[in-house]
């Protein structure tokens, strides 16, 4: 039999399609060995393929940051469906749910395709050893990115227990059969291959591409360097995250990063980010979606469907939509906020409510960056460069708001505000859950059309997902969660 590029193994579940207009090429999941790489069109492709596995509907294209948001406290649910994720908002996913398997086979999926990329980039000569060495660094953040969002999803938060199992660290290309067998390595483990990814790919990474679009899907040096920044922030490695940050936010007003034709700011209004200003400064990296028929997700996947349209779930009253932010006439923010026909109120942040749900999904923005480097800046003592971040990011969307006294004058009540400051900034965007986990925090109970979910202890099994039962079948040395 000839050998064939796979992209997954046993538990492969969904393959991703075609898309000949985000990068004009048109990668294919499986196709011979042979002239998978045998010319440079076509190992582009492959390489436009890992950015692919991304946009899957069952991870970052979708429902894996709405997955994140039922598992937090700001949303309650309306529909009881398990098609809808209800079990998900409910806290009692079982190792053989669908959307447990999912997320793991599509992030493994992507993390095997940049494996035999890289595998296939360090002896080919159809390239120059610089482009070759481009598109491994490409590779490594895809491969970074997908270990980085399945370690927080099935493994017990770095700051809990770094030494308790992680995942099976898979490092090499499988394109045969078998090969399943593998070992979970320890949390702290796959952060520092996670690191050493970033740190590499940072090096061989173009500064930037040749127009916003590649810019924005593609990732470039300070795609890598703004990861770091969160993979840091969620180990208290608040030096680190400091450091890096300082490479891409400038040390006074205005907080930019200029390098060549490439400048990464905040946006000047807060609602453009969502109206159509996909590829703007700052979108650091986002999910486009640019063709309708091969690309959108489906209806209960996307986004706009999720939050607005259905809508499935809908903000709690109780959560941060009652912060004055929200209901403010002069904070921009409060304008991507509505009522439903049910008087629920819901988000319009992804507003493109009928199919093909075209959204493109920010994955990591400018603003990330400023609030992530004003919490480790205030966990160091630097309440000075931490609260002239904060404003920054506040005064973006109220350009006239003034933080009370009492909200930045110590330590402690400033890192506070940073964080609801985070709650307002990134709402619906798949962040609660990450920082309700990175400190060790109980996850609330909510209410919701179909009931009450209960709270989570850090301590309780379903703090974080199963390892799906389809890895168990297949994995021999794979142990699960207790």
């Amino acid at each position: 039999m000839k050998k064939y590029i796979l992209i997954s193994w046993v538990i492969l579940m969904f393959t991703s399609a075609c898309n000949d207009d985000l990068l004009d090429t048109n990668p294919e999941s499986s196709i011979p060995e042979s002239i998978a790489f045998s010319t440079p069109d076509k190992i582009l492709a492959q390489t436009n393929n890992l950015y692919k596995k991304l946009q899957n509907q069952s991870f970052y294209g979708g429902r894996y940051i709405v997955f994140n948001e039922q598992r937090a406290d700001q949303f309650g649910q309306n529909d009881g469906n398990a098609a809808t994720g209800s079990a998900v908002w409910n806290q009692n996913v079982a190792s053989t749910n669908d959307f447990v398997n999912n997320v793991w086979s599509v992030g493994y999926t992507a993390i095997n395709a940049s494996n035999i990329l890289i595998s296939k980039m360090n002896e080919t000569t159809v390239i120059s050893n610089e482009l070759a060495k481009n598109y491994i660094a490409e590779a490594k953040f895809i491969r970074a990115f997908c270990y980085f969002s399945l370690i927080q999803t099935y493994a017990k938060p770095y700051n809990q227990d770094k030494n308790a199992l992680g995942l099976p660290l898979r490092l090499t290309p499988i394109t045969t059969s078998g090969n399943n067998d593998l070992a979970r390595s320890s949390v702290e483990m796959v952060y520092t291959q996670i690191l050493k990814d970033l740190d590499e790919a940072e090096m061989d990474l173009p500064v930037s591409y040749s127009t916003p679009l590649l810019n924005t899907s593609r990732a470039k040096k300070c795609t890598a360097i703004a990861l770091k920044t969160r993979v840091l922030l969620v180990q208290n490695n608040f030096d680190r995250v400091i450091s890096e940050s300082k490479k891409i936010v400038s040390a006074t007003m205005p907080f930019q990063y200029v390098e060549g034709d490439l400048t990464q700011k905040l946006e000047a209004n807060f609602t453009t980010i969502f109206g159509g200003s996909y590829t703007g400064t700052e979108a650091i990296f986002s999910i486009p979606f640019a063709n309708s028929t091969t690309e959108t997700p489906a209806a209960q996947y996307a986004l706009a469907y999720n939050y607005l349209t259905q809508p499935i779930i809908f903000l709690a009253a109780a959560g941060i939509v009652s912060d004055p932010a929200f209901n403010s006439s002069t904070d921009t923010r409060s304008s991507l906020i509505g009522n439903s026909a049910a008087n629920q109120k819901v988000l319009k942040k992804f507003s493109i409510t009928t199919a093909p749900f075209r959204d493109y999904v920010p994955v990591i923005r400018y603003a990330e960056i400023l609030l992530n480097y004003a919490e480790a800046a205030a966990n160091k003592d630097d309440l000075t460069t931490a609260t002239a971040l904060l404003k920054a990011v506040r005064n973006r969307s109220d350009s006239n708001y003034v933080f009370p006294t009492n909200d930045i004058t110590t330590k402690e009540a400033l890192i506070a505000t940073i964080q609801k400051e985070r709650d307002i900034e990134f709402l619906g965007e798949g962040f609660r859950l990450m920082d309700l986990q990175r400190k060790v925090q109980t996850l609330p109970a909510k209410k919701g059309a179909i009931g009450t979910a209960p709270l989570v202890l850090p301590t309780s099994s379903n703090y974080i997902w199963p390892i799906p039962s389809g890895e168990i079948s297949a994995n021999k040395l794979i142990e699960p969660n207790p």
